[in-house]
């Protein structure tokens, strides 16, 4: 009976492991709790880990843009109120750039709205640069932001503003404060990509809504310097045009609002 008991509470627990590997939040925790088992991940054990994967995934969708993998530079460009994320690259510093693939934003918390102060759950609008990889994220793998950036400090100023925050990643799960969570399999994808042709030739654009697109008009402007930061994310976008072969990582049609807030967690 003792015996029946064991196996009957094995298989119990097998079944709970198994359905909570299902929920990529869960997964994402466990995952951190086996890099803390494993000791600190370096950059290079995670391409070792996933970077054939990625390159199996991303490749075709490179050769259909006519670019070499992996490429010279990227630039990842966000829009909140679509909450979609479009990569873009280039095989050298003097060419256009070109569309590779699309992937929806799995979450994000706050309003359309440029990023105010800490602990607003606003994700920051700007043009920003990858300031650092982190291969051992509580979600997954991250890329950081270098908000606040120079633009951010400078407007902080002029609105005696002060604790800007911090912290802003591009990171895997899909639970996410004043982050830009993508689900772990998309994390990885351009984590590998900034990982391989370097953080410092990786852009990334975000942006309250495509102002490609005729007549679109960001949201309501509470401070005087916000005209001129939509102005320079408009003159920025227009280096990044769609081209073929559009894709999506995860269906967004019921995800493609941007919450009013989000419950607190740690990056």
């Amino acid at each position: 009976m003792r015996r029946a008991v064991l196996i009957f509470a094995a298989v119990g627990v097998s079944a709970v492991l198994a359905m909570a590997m299902l929920h990529e939040p869960t997964r994402s925790a466990i995952g951190f709790l086996k890099a803390k088992w494993h000791g600190p991940y370096t950059v290079d054990d995670r391409l070792e880990q996933f970077g054939a994967r990625v390159a199996e995934r991303l490749r075709p969708s490179f050769a259909g843009a006519g670019l070499t993998y992996p490429p010279h530079e990227v630039t990842y460009v966000a829009f909140k109120d679509e909450r979609v994320l479009e990569l873009y690259a280039r095989n050298s510093a003097s060419d256009a750039w070109r569309f590779v693939k699309k992937y929806a934003v799995q979450g994000a918390s706050g309003r359309l709205g440029p990023k105010l102060v800490e602990g607003d759950y606003q994700v920051p609008e700007g043009i920003y640069k990858a300031e650092f990889l982190n291969p051992n994220s509580r979600f997954h793998v991250s890329i950081r932001l270098n908000y606040p950036n120079q633009f951010d400090r400078n407007v902080a100023k002029i609105d005696n503003r002060v604790n800007l925050g911090g912290d802003i990643m591009i990171h895997g799960s899909s639970a996410s404060v004043g982050c830009l969570a993508m689900g772990d399999e998309a994390a990885e994808e351009l984590f590998a990509l900034s990982a391989l042709v370097a953080k410092e030739r990786t852009r990334i654009v975000v942006s309250p809504t495509d102002f490609r697109s005729h007549g679109a008009v960001g949201p309501e402007a509470k401070h005087s310097w916000v005209p001129v930061l939509y102005e320079d994310i408009r003159r920025e976008l227009t280096q990044y045009r769609r081209e073929s072969n559009p894709s999506i990582e995860q269906t967004p049609s019921s995800m493609l609002r941007m919450p009013t807030v989000a419950a607190h967690v740690q990056r």
